[in-house]
C-alpha cells in the first residue's frame, strides 16, 4: 500500500507539470491568435517599417533643423517669431563639457553605455503600471528612446507610440555611436521657455556659453528636461533646485564628482541672468501660453478646475504638466502660424496708462525690478477675446519679467463681491431696491468708520461697499454656492478651504488674477454668459491648413436679469459711490473698487458695452501702501486707458433690467383700474334692477296692477382686463437706461474694514495663506473683539499720490513660483 501511494504521488506531480505546460501552450496560442486575428500583427509591422524609414533617411542635419513659427496681431501685423534655433546653438560632442554628459546620464539613464537602446526591465515596469492604471503612466525610456520620441514621433502616451519609439531606438543604436546619440540628445531636449539644447538653455538662463557654467549650474540645467513645466526655472525655481540637488547626489554616488565638489555645488545660490531681448514680453508670454493650451484642447485634453481631494489635484497637475510640455515643444518647432486677437495699439495705451500713473514710484528690488507693480487686462465684450494684457511696468532690465496679469494671484478685496455675492443674490428674489440692514455682526466684519447705517437699499450697499451686508448675504447664499460661480468661470487657484465666509470680502488662500477678474466682469456685461478668455483666434500649419480654430462658446453663469441689474448698480458705483469721478466722458460705464486689508492690494474692474478692463496695483511681496485704494492708482489707470480707448466711439447705453418695483407699481395700477370698473358695473346693475317690475302682492290680482312696461335695455358687459400680477413686462432694447437711486455726494467705501481676527503671525482657516487678512478683517492682538481701526482705510475719491523719493525700503526678491494648470 505504501508503494502504491508513493507511485501515485510521483505521477500526480508529473501530471500537474503536463497540465501546466498545456495551459501555457494554450495561453501562448491564444495570445498569438489574438495578436494576428486582432490586427496587432499588421500594426506592429507598419510601425517597424515606419521606424526603419525614419532612421534610414536620417542624417546629422535631421537633429539640427526646426521650422519657424510666426505670431500675428489682430490687424495682421507680425508680433514675433518662434524658432527653437537648434541650428544656431548646436554643439558637437567634443565641445560638450564632461560634467554635462555625466549629469544627464546619471539622472536620466544610468545604463546608457550598457544597453542597446532599450532597458527591458524599465519597459516591464511601465507595462505593469499600464495594466494597473489602464494607461501609460511610466516612461521607462532610455536616452535613446527619448531622442526618438523628441525628434521623430509625437508625445502621445499610447502603446503604438511606445512600440514605435522602441523600434526607432533599436535602429538608432545600430546606425550611430553612443557619443553621437548623446550629442543628438543634448542638442534636442527641451529646457522650457523655447530653449532646445544645452547651449540654448545656457545662453537663455545664464547668458553664457555652456563651457562657462560651473558644476551647480550644469546640474541645475540638467534638472529641467525631465518635466520642463514642473521644473521651469522661471516659475518653479525651488523645484528645479531640488532636482539639481538630486542630480548632484547621483553624480557623487556614481563617483563622477568628489565630496568637496558636491558640497560646494549643493550650497551654491542659483541666480538667473536672462539676456535682454527686444520683444513684447507680456504679449508674447501670454500668446505662447494660450497657444499651448489651444493645442492641448485640440488634442482632447480635458481642463479641470474643481477637485475632490489633494491627491486628485496632484494627479491632474502631473497630467497637465506633461501635456503642456509636449504641446509647447511642438509650438516652437512645427512652424505654426498663430493669429491672435491682440491689438498692439490698445496694448501700448494700457502699458502707458500703467507707467504714467505709477511713475513716481522708482524704487527697485535686488533683482532690478520696480517694487510697486501693476497688471491689467482688456477684453472685447463683443466676442470675449483678450485685446490687451500688461503684466507689469515697463523698464529696461535683463532677464525675465513676470506676466502678473495671468501668472500672479492676489486677494481681490471688495471687487469680488459682484461675482460671488450680489449677482447671485439678485437671482434669488432680491432687487436693487430691496431693503437690507447694515448692522453689527457678532464675530463678523465691521465697517471702516465703525458705524452702521441701518436699513438701506441693496443699491446703496453696493455703492458704499458695505462689508456687513455682503457678509450677511453671503451667509444666506452659503459660501459653497457663492464659490461655485467662480469655479464655473474657471478661476484656477481656488482651494477647498476657500468655501468660507471670508471669501465674501475677498479673503482667499491664493487669490485671483487680473485675467480672471476681467473675464468674470465680462460675463456680467454679457448678460451673464461666460466666455473663456484667450487671445488665440486661429492656428494653421506652414501651408495654411487649419490646426485649431477658436469657437468661444458661451456658458450661462448668471441669469440675464440679475446680470443687467448688477450692471445698473455698478453704474451707481462710478457715478455716486466709491468710484465716483472715474466715469468715462459721454460713455456709460460700470465698475467696482477693491482694497485689501492694510492697503496691500488695490483693484478696479469696470466695463462699457465695448470693453471690460481689470486693473491690479500692489507689491510682488505684499506690503502696506497707505495711498493705495481701488479708487486711487487702479481707478486712475482704468479711467485713463478707457477714456483713450473709447475716443470717437458712439455712446451705448447698457440694456435695462426688469424692475420689479416698476412692475408691481403697474400691477397695482391695473388692480385699482379693475376695482373702479367693478364699482361702475355694480352701479349699472343696481340701476337696472330698479327698472325691473316688482313682484305682484298675493292679495292683488295681476290684472289690477298690470301696466305697460317699457323695454329695459341691459347694459353691455364690459370686457374684464386681465390682471398683470406675476407677469413681467419685457423691455425693449431701446428702452431708456434705468436711472440709479440717489445717494449722498461724498460717499466713502467701507472696503478695508475692521473685523475680528488673529495676530498677523497666525494663520487661521479664514485667512489667506500668505498671512494677509481678507478685506474687511483687521486682526486684533489676541482678542476676538473689533480693533480700534488704526489699520482701516476707505476708498475715497483720492487722487494718486507719490511717496517721497527713497521713502520705501528695499524689498525681498519677487517669488515667481507658479503651478502648471
Amino acid at each position: 500500500m505504501a508503494r502504491k501511494k508513493k507511485r501515485r504521488k510521483k505521477y500526480r506531480g508529473f501530471w500537474r507539470f503536463i497540465k501546466f505546460q498545456i495551459f501555457l501552450m494554450c495561453l501562448v496560442l491564444a495570445g498569438v491568435a489574438y495578436y494576428y486575428l486582432g490586427g496587432y500583427a499588421k500594426q506592429i509591422k507598419e510601425l517597424q517599417a515606419e521606424a526603419e524609414h525614419y532612421v534610414r533617411t536620417s542624417t546629422v542635419d535631421t537633429f539640427k533643423t526646426s521650422q519657424t513659427g510666426i505670431v500675428y496681431d489682430a490687424n495682421g501685423n507680425q508680433i514675433s517669431v518662434l524658432k527653437g534655433e537648434k541650428d544656431v546653438y548646436y554643439l558637437p560632442y567634443d565641445e560638450i563639457p564632461t560634467n554635462v554628459t555625466a549629469a544627464i546620464v546619471s539622472i536620466e539613464d544610468k545604463k546608457f553605455y550598457k544597453h542597446g537602446g532599450v532597458d527591458y526591465k524599465a519597459i516591464m515596469r511601465a507595462v505593469f503600471a499600464m495594466l494597473k492604471n489602464g494607461e501609460v503612466t511610466q516612461g521607462g525610456s532610455t536616452i535613446t528612446q527619448q531622442l526618438a520620441r523628441n525628434v521623430f514621433i509625437s508625445q502621445e502616451r499610447t502603446w503604438q507610440r511606445k512600440m514605435e519609439e522602441i523600434f526607432i531606438a533599436l535602429r538608432l543604436e545600430k546606425k550611430y555611436t553612443k557619443n553621437e546619440i548623446l550629442e543628438f540628445y543634448l542638442n534636442n531636449i527641451y529646457f522650457a521657455n523655447g530653449y532646445y539644447g544645452i547651449q540654448a538653455a545656457s545662453k537663455g538662463y545664464f547668458n553664457v556659453t555652456v563651457d562657462q557654467l560651473d558644476l551647480s549650474q550644469v546640474a541645475f540645467l540638467c534638472a529641467i528636461p525631465n518635466s520642463p513645466s514642473r521644473y521651469d526655472p522661471v516659475t518653479n525655481i525651488e523645484k528645479t533646485i531640488e532636482r539639481r540637488n538630486l542630480i548632484l547626489q547621483n553624480m557623487l554616488d556614481d563617483g563622477k564628482i568628489t565630496k568637496s565638489a558636491y558640497d560646494t555645488a549643493v550650497t551654491e545660490q542659483i541666480v538667473l541672468n536672462r539676456p535682454q531681448t527686444k520683444k513684447n514680453d507680456y504679449v508674447e508670454t501670454y500668446t505662447y501660453h494660450c497657444a499651448t493650451r489651444a493645442l492641448m484642447q485640440q488634442q482632447g485634453f480635458q481642463f479641470r478646475y474643481d477637485f475632490s481631494s489633494e491627491a486628485d489635484k496632484a494627479a491632474y497637475d502631473e497630467m497637465y504638466n506633461d501635456a503642456y510640455t509636449a504641446c509647447q515643444r511642438t509650438l516652437y518647432t512645427a512652424g505654426y502660424r498663430i493669429y491672435t486677437s491682440l491689438d498692439l495699439n490698445l496694448q501700448s495705451m494700457l502699458q502707458q496708462s500703467i507707467d504714467e500713473n505709477l511713475s513716481d514710484y522708482t524704487e527697485v528690488g535686488d533683482d532690478g525690478i520696480y517694487d510697486l507693480q501693476a497688471s491689467a487686462v482688456c477684453i472685447d465684450n463683443e466676442n470675449g477675446y483678450v485685446r490687451a494684457i500688461v503684466g507689469g511696468r515697463s523698464q529696461e532690465v535683463s532677464g525675465y519679467t513676470l506676466n502678473r496679469a495671468y501668472q500672479s494671484f492676489r486677494q481681490p478685496g471688495s471687487s469680488i463681491k459682484p461675482l460671488i455675492v450680489y449677482t447671485p443674490i439678485l437671482e434669488r428674489g432680491y432687487t436693487p431696491d430691496s431693503i437690507v440692514t447694515d448692522e453689527k455682526i457678532e464675530d463678523g466684519p465691521s465697517n471702516a468708520d465703525k458705524s452702521y447705517a441701518g436699513d438701506m437699499t441693496l443699491r446703496e450697499a453696493v455703492k458704499r461697499s458695505k462689508n456687513t451686508i455682503a457678509w450677511s448675504l453671503f451667509e444666506e447664499l452659503t459660501p459653497k454656492v457663492g464659490i461655485s460661480y467662480l469655479k464655473r468661470m474657471n478661476f484656477s487657484k481656488l482651494e477647498m478651504q476657500d468655501e468660507q465666509m471670508a471669501a465674501s470680502l475677498g479673503g482667499f488662500t491664493r487669490g485671483v488674477s487680473a485675467l480672471e477678474m476681467a473675464s468674470g466682469y465680462a460675463a456680467i456685461e454679457n448678460d451673464g454668459n461666460y466666455r473663456e478668455p484667450t487671445c488665440i483666434v486661429k492656428i494653421t500649419d506652414a501651408d495654411g491648413n487649419d490646426v485649431y480654430t477658436s469657437k468661444q462658446e458661451e456658458v450661462t453663469i448668471y441669469k440675464e436679469n440679475a446680470a443687467r441689474a448688477m450692471t445698473d448698480m455698478l453704474v451707481s458705483v462710478v457715478t455716486e459711490g466709491t468710484g465716483k469721478g472715474l466715469a468715462i466722458s459721454e460713455m456709460p460705464c460700470a465698475g467696482k473698487t477693491g482694497t485689501t486689508n492694510d492697503n496691500k492690494d488695490g483693484w478696479f474692474v469696470g466695463y462699457t458695452r465695448y470693453y471690460t478692463t481689470s486693473v491690479w496695483v500692489g507689491y510682488d511681496m505684499p506690503k502696506k501702501l497707505p495711498t493705495l485704494k481701488g479708487s486711487s492708482y487702479p481707478g486712475a489707470i482704468w479711467h485713463d486707458f478707457m477714456e483713450n480707448v473709447h475716443t470717437g466711439y458712439t455712446p451705448m447705453e447698457f440694456l435695462p433690467y426688469n424692475s420689479y418695483s416698476d412692475r408691481n407699481k403697474k400691477d397695482e395700477e391695473t388692480k385699482n383700474a379693475n376695482k373702479e370698473k367693478t364699482k361702475e358695473e355694480k352701479a349699472e346693475e343696481k340701476q337696472a334692477e330698479q327698472n325691473v317690475t316688482p313682484e305682484t302682492p298675493e292679495n292683488e290680482t295681476p290684472e289690477q296692477n298690470a301696466q305697460p312696461q317699457a323695454p329695459v335695455e341691459t347694459p353691455q358687459q364690459q370686457p374684464q382686463t386681465p390682471s398683470l400680477e406675476n407677469q413681467q413686462p419685457q423691455p425693449s432694447p431701446e428702452s431708456p437706461q434705468q436711472q440709479p437711486a440717489s445717494s449722498p455726494e461724498n460717499q466713502q467705501e467701507a472696503e478695508n474694514n475692521n473685523s475680528p481676527g488673529t495676530p498677523d503671525n497666525q494663520s487661521p482657516s479664514n485667512q489667506p495663506a500668505d498671512g494677509n487678512t481678507p478685506e474687511g478683517e483687521n486682526p486684533a492682538e489676541g482678542t476676538n473683539q473689533p480693533t480700534d481701526g488704526n489699520g482701516a482705510s476707505t476708498d475715497q475719491n483720492v487722487q494718486p499720490q507719490s511717496l517721497p523719493e527713497g521713502g520705501m525700503s528695499q524689498q525681498t526678491p519677487v517669488d515667481n513660483s507658479q503651478t502648471g494648470n
